[in-house]
């Protein structure tokens, strides 16, 4: 029987913080039958308005204080997908490494090659930029893993860029966005607002096994003219940081990643506010959580198996790690 719980909230955040602290709760429970320690409990989250210490003492301090005592615990965990995901899982592995003897290896290779790999039992947790695929539990299925976990960890604001020497996209609607990255569409900024520069336009998007293609792919370009399709003459790679750069060498070039690596960039990329009929809206932390930043607003998913949370301690106390400690590691 196949198996999905579905922790998420894909409109507000802060609700699925509810479900995290619940799940928390039950892999400290798992944590401690495995490790033989009823003596001690699972505190409540870390609370990320916390002042008076770093993110990385915050988060060491809220497992060091909480459940059993991990410095024992070995094993290996092997984690790939998302690149968007990327980020948030190193800093996660980074700090329970501190406190624990796990090896945590993390990878991305995209949302689909790391389903992929998930499926053929080389993951024990799959980074996710979008749900996964019926297609793919299938093919989990098909190597006898169908006891899947999805946890969301948060809400990214995908974000459309172009270089700050452009003083004339300050902000686009669906309808241009559409226009700009369909087969056939816009190949120069004149084309899009008659306004614009006659300049050709360079574009740059993840590949297409990247969940944050799949995601701007469903709602900019199928859902604002379900008969057009995503553009493939431009410049397509998995590596974020390649966008980031290809954005950031040429005047006329345009791209869309997440949001985490439009902040890396700093003043070497400008961000596109998006115009959904109500206004422009730029993306920020505050207009993901609530939803305004739409249509890229998306969830942020980790995947893992029930049989791994039993059998495997170590990869318990990750994920309890993990989500006790989103609230200050995220941001």
């Amino acid at each position: 029987m196949q198996i999905i719980r579905r922790i998420r909230s894909a409109i507000q955040y802060r609700r699925s913080l509810v479900a995290m602290v619940l799940v928390a709760a039950s892999l400290a429970a798992i944590l401690i039958a495995a490790c033989g320690d009823d003596s001690e409990s699972p505190t409540a989250p870390a609370d990320s308005t916390s002042t008076g210490s770093t993110q990385t003492d915050t988060a060491t301090e809220t497992v060091t204080e909480a459940g059993p005592d991990l410095s024992n615990l070995g094993g290996e965990i092997r984690i790939d997908g998302s690149s968007t995901v990327f980020p948030i899982a190193e800093a996660v592995a980074e700090e329970f490494s501190k406190v624990s003897n796990t090896r945590v290896n993390v990878a991305f290779s995209g949302t689909g090659g790391g389903f992929e790999k998930f499926c053929r039992g080389e993951t024990q947790i799959s980074d996710a930029s979008r749900p996964i695929k019926d297609s793919e539990v299938e093919a989990c299925a098909e190597n006898d893993i169908d006891d899947i976990i999805e946890f969301q960890v948060a809400i990214d604001a995908l974000t459309v860029m172009v270089n700050p020497d452009n003083d004339f996209a300050d902000c686009m609607t669906t309808q241009e966005l559409n226009q700009l990255f369909r087969t056939d569409g816009a190949s120069t900024w004149s084309n899009i607002n008659s306004a614009w520069p006659d300049e050709r336009v360079e574009h740059f998007y993840p590949g297409a096994d990247s969940g944050t293609f799949d995601y701007f792919n469903e709602v900019i370009i199928e859902d604002v003219d379900e008969e057009s399709t995503h553009r493939g003459d431009g410049t397509a790679s998995e590596d974020d940081n390649i966008l980031a750069a290809g954005i950031a060498g040429g005047r006329y070039a345009v791209g869309y990643f997440g949001f985490a690596y439009f902040l890396e960039a700093g003043q070497n990329l400008k961000a596109v506010k998006v115009d959904n009929g109500e206004g422009c809206v730029e993306p920020t932390f505050d207009n993901a959580l609530t939803g305004t930043y739409a249509p890229l607003s998306r969830p942020l998913f980790i995947y893992t198996r029930a049989n791994f949370l039993q059998e495997r301690p170590e990869v318990a106390a990750f994920l309890q790690f993990f989500l006790e400690n989103t609230p200050t590691l995220v941001p």
